[in-house]
This record gives structure tokens, sequence and C-alpha cells, in this order.
């Protein structure tokens, strides 16, 4: 019989056979990016530590930190990777088929691909695979907290999909693609020659990523997302020299952050006004239940049955 084993048309089948398939790619896109990535970063000269401090410019973190950073997002990645394979809720294979998707697969290699360009000095390479990074994982991210948003109901949704997958986007976003950029355009200290002044468009790089996440703090009350931004700003303004108006404005914001995450939180608990549930339609004023007078003959009649709609039956 030519018949298919299993019918590829029906949407259950479909969603079961795009987790079999994350569970195999996602693991492989993470094994890819870590090696090629501890490959760049330990064994070849010049390593991206060493081009780093090649091309030093206003917004060159401290790449020690950065490493750590990375490595906490391998954790995540790892956790997320056991998820798919032991997960037992359909809203959790939900989040992770329609969320996630292969988007982070992309951004693994998208990863491996530009510590490659960057060890050969291909910035303008590796600037193009960071900014499909960012695209990539800025489009997951808007997916997961649109229809998939965190619930304290799954803990480890939040701790190891929404977590790692958020953390993901903000390294590209606030360091690794505006660095890439600058070594593109030549915005970096050159030893040789007279070197650019990036003072201005540092500043406005710092402001600009800076002033985003603290919306998404204030708004959202993200805890991952204030964590991050003050980790990398952290990086900024220990790796000196630095121009003075971006060692302030790091350090300005890493106060900011937790501080406006911590408001957001007392206003939200003592300040936002609570909404009062009303009594349900049911309940009589005078106290009695169940019972409605009867055209104010004075009998009281029981109430008939409410019709159940089969789709409140059903759930």
């Amino acid at each position: 019989m030519n018949a298919a084993p299993i019918d590829t048309s029906n949407p259950a089948v479909r969603d079961y056979l795009s987790l079999i398939r994350l569970q195999v790619l996602t693991p492989l896109s993470l094994l890819i990016n870590v090696a090629t990535v501890l490959v760049c970063a330990v064994v070849v000269k010049p390593t991206i530590g060493g081009v780093a401090n090649a091309y030093p410019t206003s917004i060159s973190p401290k790449f020690w930190l950065i490493e750590i950073y990375v490595a906490a997002i391998w954790v995540g990645q790892i956790g997320y990777c056991f998820l798919l394979l032991l997960a037992r809720k359909p809203e959790t294979k939900r989040t992770a088929v329609k969320g996630v998707g292969l988007s982070l697969v992309f951004a693994n290699w998208f990863m491996a691909i530009w510590a490659v360009a960057w060890v050969l000095n291909y910035f303008i390479i590796a600037t193009i695979f960071q900014g499909l990074l960012v695209l990539f994982l800025l489009y997951a991210n808007i997916v997961l907290l649109v229809y998939h948003s965190p619930s304290s109901s799954r803990p480890f949704d939040t701790g190891l999909i929404h977590a790692p997958i958020r953390c993901f986007l903000i390294l590209p976003l606030s360091v690794l693609f505006p660095y890439s950029l600058f070594l593109a355009l030549g915005l970096y200290n050159k030893p040789w020659g007279r070197s650019p002044d990036t003072g201005m468009a540092g500043l406005i790089t710092v402001l600009t990523t800076n002033l985003l996440g603290l919306v998404v703090i204030v708004l959202r009350r993200d805890i991952v997302w204030c964590v991050a931004a003050t980790w990398i700003c952290v990086s900024l303004w220990t790796q000196r020299p630095k121009p003075a108006p971006i060692y302030i404005t790091t350090i300005l914001f890493t106060v900011l952050h937790p501080l406006s995450l911590i408001s957001a939180y007392v206003y939200t608990w003592f300040f936002r006004e609570r909404q009062i549930a009303l009594p349900p339609d049911s309940e009589e004023p005078n106290g009695n239940l169940g019972y409605r007078a009867n055209n104010g003959t004075g009998r009281r009649e029981e109430p008939r049955p409410r019709e159940v709609d089969a789709e409140e039956l059903w759930g």
C-alpha cells in the first residue's frame, strides 16, 4: 500500500513532528555554538578577547564578564533541551513549538558563525550575523510574551524557556551588535594615525539600549531583563578607559535598573487601584438566594434551570 503511515495533515501530528524536530536540532545547534565559541575563545589566535583588545571602542565591555554571561545562557539552554525531552504539559510543548520554534536553532548557528567571522576580522560579516541574531531572537521573544506569556503555574517554562531566550536577546542587542557595527564602520581606537571621535556615537548607543531596557523593566516588572541589563552595564564601565559621559551613564543605569524594578513592584502592590468584584447576578438585594418574585403576587417560584452552552461544558 502507498498510504502514509501517519496523517501529516492533522495539526496534532504536525505539532508532534515539530517537537521531535526541536528535540534533535536544538541540542545539536547548542553543541555547535558552544564548541565553535570555545575554540575561537581559547584555541585559535587571535582569540575573541584578543580581537576585542586589538580594536577597542568607546563601548568595549570587560570580556570576562561577557564570558560569564554567555556561560549562563548556555546553562539555561541546556535546561531548555532537557525540558524539551521531559515536558508533559501541553502548554509547555505548545510554548516550545509555537513560541520558540526554530528561532533558537538559527540563533545558535548565527552565534557560531559570528565567532568565526570575528576572529578572522571579517567585521561586516560579523555585524550581519549579529543583526540576524537580534531579529530572530526578537521575534521569538515577542511571540513568547504575546501568545505564551510566563505563568506562575509553570515555573519551569519561565526559568528554562523565557529566561534563556530573553538573556540571549539582550546580549547582542546591548553589546555584540553595536560593537561589531562600530568595528565594521571603523569607529575604533587606532594605534596608528588619527582615531575617530566615537564618544557621541557610543553615548547614543548606550542611552538607546538602556532606555529601552528601562521601559521593559518598568512596564513588565521584568526581573530577567533587569539582571541582564545591569550585568552588561557593569561590564561596560569596568572596562577602562572610557569617555566620561559613557562611564557616568553606564554607572547611572547600573543603579536605575534595579531601582526601577523595585519601584514598579512597590507601585503595583501599594498604589494601584484594586478592582472590586461585584456580587453574582443570581443574588437578590434582600439576601434571598435562588428565588425570584412572581410579578409582584407575593408568591415565590423556583428558579428555572440555566441553559448550558456546549462550549462551556467542554471548557
